[in-house]
């Protein structure tokens, strides 16, 4: 199964563009073709395990919505701090309401929120939604758990 990641483009040459580039990542473990029982296994792996799967293998995910203020806040701040978080643009995923529900019941539960996104894992560790990242941030915590997780090399 291949999940929409959106990750900064490594512009490395001259002056300092910073577009980011969508790519899709793939989540089942698999090659370049998988056979018929791995891709049988993608199909059936639940929501929970997608968001298990992606926050655990990547330093910094995002789950967001394109067209959400605050998932644009959340993304603007860990791209000014140099981060390059996976994106998961749960409206432009097949499976972005099942995730969705996940994240509902992970955010929602912790906080008593109603909406699910934007939700921040760093360091395979659900870390929440905007009202606690900016709170890191403001508190000083976040660049210290950034570079725990290898997000910051600073």
């Amino acid at each position: 199964m291949q999940v929409l990641a959106k990750k900064p483009s490594s512009g490395g040459g001259g002056g300092g563009g910073g577009g980011a580039e969508i790519r899709m990542m793939e989540i089942d473990g698999g090659g370049e073709e998988s056979s018929s029982s791995s891709t049988v296994a993608a199909a059936a792996r639940s929501p929970y395990e997608m968001v298990r799967q992606l926050g655990s293998c990547n330093a910094v995910v995002v789950f967001s919505m394109s067209g959400c203020c605050m998932s644009t806040v959340v993304k603007q701040l860990l791209f000014g701090l140099g981060v390059g978080p996976t994106v998961v643009e749960l409206d432009q995923h097949a499976a972005g309401p099942h995730i969705q529900a996940v994240l509902f019941d992970l955010l929602g539960a912790a906080v008593g929120r109603h909406q699910a996104v934007p939700a921040v894992f760093v360091g395979g560790k659900f870390l929440g939604g905007v009202e606690t990242l900016m709170a890191c941030h403001i508190n000083g915590t976040l660049v210290p758990l950034l570079k725990d997780a290898g997000a910051l090399w600073l």
